[in-house]
C-alpha cells in the first residue's frame, strides 16, 4: 500500500524562513569567556586595577622623582608629610615615598620570581609524577613529603645564614619549599585526566607522551594553576616582608617594605606614620592579590558558567 505525502513538506524554504528559528550566540573562546566572568566581580576588577597602579609607580616613580631611595637631607628628619615630601621622611631624612616605591620593585620582585620559579619546577615535577605513575609516582611523592615535613621558613633562615642576607638568598629560600603545593596540585589533575577519552586518543594517534603531558593534560589544568599560582605571591611578599621585619631579610640601605617597617618601629609611639606606610602598603597588595586569585578561581571554574 502505497503512502501519500504532502508536497508541501518538501519544498524549498525562502532565507526568512530558514532563519526563524535560530537563536544567534556569540561564539566565545574560553579565556574569553573567563574574562567575562572576571570583569563581573567588582572586587578582583578592583584588586586587578591596584596591583597594575602599585607595579607603573614602582616602575617609574623612582625614575622621575627628583629624590632617591638613599638620598639623605639632615634637615628634614622625621618630618610629616606634606606638598615636598608626600609621606614625610624617616629619621635620616630619606624620602618616605619613593622607599615605599623602591621597597614595591623588591618585594613585588621577589613574589612574582618566587612564583614563576615554583610554577615551573611543580608543573614539571608534578605533571611527570602523575602521569608515569608507579612506583615513580611513589619515590617522587616521599621525596615531596619529606621536604614538606621540614618548616619552610628553616630553608629560607639556612639558607640566608650561608649564603648572606641579599635578594637571592631570600628567592632561593622561598623557592626550596614553595613548589611543593604546586607540584601535588598538578600532579592531582593530571591523573584525573590522564584516562579521559581526549588524552587516549592522543596517544592512540602516536602523540608522545611529553606532547600528551604538557599540550594536553596541563593546558586543560591551567585553570586550578593559574588560581593557586596568583595565591603564591602574597605568600612569598610577606615570607620575605617578615623576614626584613625581624632583621634577617634585605640588608640596609636597600628597602623592602618589611625593612622599612622594621626601621620605623622605634618611632611608632613618636611618628606612628613611618609605621603605616609600608604596613599599608603589604596589606593593601596582598588582599588585591588575594580578591584576584578568588576572582580567578570563579571564573576559570567551568561549573560556574
Amino acid at each position: 500500500m502505497s503512502q501519500v505525502y504532502d508536497k508541501s513538506l518538501f519544498e524549498k524554504l525562502d532565507d526568512s524562513e530558514k532563519n526563524s528559528d535560530f537563536i544567534a550566540v556569540e561564539s566565545k573562546t574560553y579565556f574569553q569567556d573567563a574574562w567575562k566572568r572576571f570583569k563581573q566581580n567588582k572586587l578582583a576588577l578592583g584588586g586587578l586595577v591596584v596591583i597594575t597602579i602599585i607595579i607603573l609607580f614602582a616602575i617609574f616613580g623612582p625614575i622621575l622623582s627628583s629624590y632617591s631611595y638613599d638620598g639623605v637631607d639632615a634637615s628634614m628628619r622625621n618630618s610629616l608629610p606634606s606638598l615636598k615630601h608626600w609621606m614625610g621622611t624617616d629619621k635620616f631624612g630619606r624620602d618616605i615615598f619613593i622607599r615605599i616605591l623602591y621597597g614595591a620593585r623588591i618585594s613585588l620582585s621577589i613574589g612574582f620570581a618566587a612564583a614563576g620559579i615554583s610554577l615551573v619546577i611543580g608543573i614539571v615535577y608534578g605533571g611527570i609524577s602523575g602521569y608515569v605513575g608507579g612506583k615513580l609516582d611513589m619515590f617522587m611523592m616521599r621525596i615531596i613529603d619529606i621536604l614538606y615535613s621540614i618548616p619552610s621558613m628553616l630553608y629560607v633562615i639556612l639558607i640566608m645564614l650561608v649564603f648572606g642576607s641579599n635578594m637571592q638568598s631570600i628567592l632561593l629560600g622561598i623557592c626550596v619549599s614553595s613548589w611543593i603545593g604546586m607540584a601535588r596540585l598538578v600532579r592531582g589533575q593530571v591523573m584525573t585526566l590522564k584516562n579521559q577519552e581526549f588524552a587516549l586518543a592522543s596517544y592512540v594517534i602516536g602523540a608522545s607522551r611529553t606532547r600528551i603531558l604538557f599540550k594536553h593534560l596541563i593546558i586543560n589544568s591551567m585553570g586550578p594553576i593559574i588560581v593557586s599560582l596568583t595565591l603564591m605571591i602574597p605568600s612569598a611578599i610577606f615570607t620575605e616582608s617578615f623576614l626584613s621585619f625581624v632583621g634577617i631579610g634585605i640588608s640596609a640601605p636597600m628597602a623592602s617594605w618589611g625593612t622599612l617597617a622594621s626601621d620605623a618601629k622605634a618611632l611608632i609611639e613618636t611618628n606612628p606614620l613611618q609605621v603605616i606606610w609600608p604596613v599599608a602598603a603589604i596589606c593593601i597588595t596582598m588582599l588585591s592579590l588575594n580578591f584576584i586569585g578568588d576572582g580567578l578561581g570563579d571564573a576559570l571554574d567551568p561549573k560556574k558558567k
